[in-house]
């Protein structure tokens, strides 16, 4: 199902992004639509732009539809943690991974890197992170 306007949608046309819409709706799993937004365009897997959803019992994890082609920086992270289990808690994980996590457009976090950092992050990624104590802090 796709989202867009007569002025966007022959940009649209113009790529791979409609085929990967299409692609997206046949993963295993997807629960109702492959959805894109008006500004999709071609991303890798998914478009940018592309939603979907999937059943957690025969469902798909993507990479691909939360930003990996684009290197945003959104590290995947699996529990064995149920609703019950972390619900009374909710509202101090999600206070943690706002302050821990650092979003928006790069104007504030708390890493600091060089050019030299930056290119050790892109060939390292998160083995990178767990060799400078990145990936042992807690988040609550």
């Amino acid at each position: 199902m796709i989202f867009s306007s007569p002025q966007l949608i022959d940009e649209v046309r113009e790529g791979q992004s409609i085929n990967q819409v299409a692609n997206v709706s046949t993963l295993p799993g997807i629960v109702g639509h492959s959805l894109a937004m008006p500004d999709i365009h071609w991303g890798y897997g998914f478009p940018i732009g592309g939603v979907a959803a999937f059943n957690m019992d025969d469902g798909i994890v993507s990479p691909g539809g939360v930003g990996y082609d684009i290197n945003c920086g959104l590290p995947l992270m699996t529990t064995g943690l149920g609703i019950n289990d972390i619900k009374p808690y909710i509202r101090d994980v999600i206070l943690s991974l706002y302050r821990d996590i650092p979003l928006g457009v790069g104007k504030g976090g708390s890493i600091r890197l060089t050019k030299k950092g930056e290119a050790m992050v892109a060939t390292e990624g998160a083995a990178w992170a767990v060799k400078n104590g990145f990936g042992k802090r807690k988040i609550f």
